[in-house]
């Protein structure tokens, strides 16, 4: 069963539009710059903007929706972010991720389908059909967003292919490009992961509608940060199963091993499923902090409140063993 949106799901009061924040801040840099500079600092301004990130078109309303909470903000949303690529602390992502080339992209599929094939990332964005899902976002480190992710189906994308009766898992892989991607160079004590980063789903997971490649959020591509150009999110597993930048994606009969399973396999399982009851070693998981607020801690939901939608993918499994 699958959460209905009905509009408005969310108070028009209780978000504020990218648009209005970015003209809100559009006029504060205006006033300043005739303060400041007159017409010369004006013109800076327009080149600026001319050079925001590109927007979407068409984007359709989705028949899935999981809360009505209040979005998170679009700056915190791409300024505090896990993407050891570029740097293990929350911040140097958004700082670094602009060298990142995300024109031209290619994502191979292959293993065990009878359609295997190379993509361009603009054929993607052609073939599968947008639209726009609010989704919670949980972390292992006990903090969490709302997000309004713009996606497609990840089991649209899959069937496409053809997976044969061997496929039982998949396994996606990120890019390796250490010239772009600061945090994949050896450093003092080399390499902080074992790269390339390394994710997996079974296959009954992927084919979950509430699974999704993820290509945007805030209505625009996706920030370099968050994951660009196209990035894995599924809302009731913790932020690290959320691979990013995804360049090849392999349908196989064996169970993948994944980068945190294999770096830290006393932390990380394979199902990194969101269950309050099982702690991380070196924290709760019992409650979380949403980003933006100041204060106050909130009780984090099984399966991130998705219960009602994937519980049945693990029946007779003990989840505590089975992290």
């Amino acid at each position: 069963m699958v959460l209905i949106r009905r509009k408005p799901d969310i108070p028009t009061s209780e978000i504020t539009p990218l648009s209005v924040y970015k003209n809100r801040r559009k006029f504060l840099k205006t006033t300043a710059a005739l303060a400041i500079g007159g017409t010369a600092s004006i013109l800076a301004i327009e080149s600026e903007d001319a050079q925001a990130a590109q927007k979407f078109e068409n984007i359709m309303d989705s028949p899935f929706s999981s809360t009505d909470e209040e979005l998170t903000s679009f700056k915190d949303v791409t300024s505090y972010n896990n993407f050891y690529e570029f740097g293990t602390d929350k911040r140097s992502p958004s700082k670094l991720a602009h060298r990142l080339t995300t024109r031209p992209w290619s994502l191979s599929v292959s293993g065990e389908c009878e359609a295997p094939r190379d993509w361009d990332i603009e054929d993607i964005l052609k073939q599968f059909p947008l639209e726009e899902r609010i989704y919670r976002h949980r972390c292992v480190e006990a903090w969490s967003m709302v997000v309004p992710w713009v996606g497609f189906p990840l089991s649209e994308f899959l069937k496409s292919h053809k997976p044969t009766s061997k496929a039982k898992y998949v396994e996606m892989l990120t890019l390796v490009r250490p010239e772009e991607m600061d945090g994949q160079r050896p450093g003092l004590f080399g390499s902080v992961l074992d790269w390339p980063y390394r994710e997996g789903l079974r296959m009954d997971e992927a084919m979950n509608p509430l699974a999704i490649f993820a290509v945007g959020l805030y209505g625009q591509h996706m920030p370099n940060q968050n994951g660009a150009p196209i990035r894995l999110v599924v809302p009731w597993k913790y932020g690290f199963k959320g691979i990013k930048s995804i360049v090849s994606v392999t349908f196989t009969e064996q169970q993948p091993l994944n980068t945190w399973q294999d770096q830290a396999p006393n932390e990380y399982g394979f199902y990194a499923n969101v269950n309050p009851n099982v702690d991380h070693p070196r924290w709760s998981q019992a409650t979380e902090r949403r980003v933006g607020t100041l204060f106050g801690r909130q009780p984090t939901l099984m399966f991130n409140g998705y219960s009602e939608q994937v519980a049945s993918l693990y029946s007779g499994m003990d989840l505590s063993v089975n992290f």
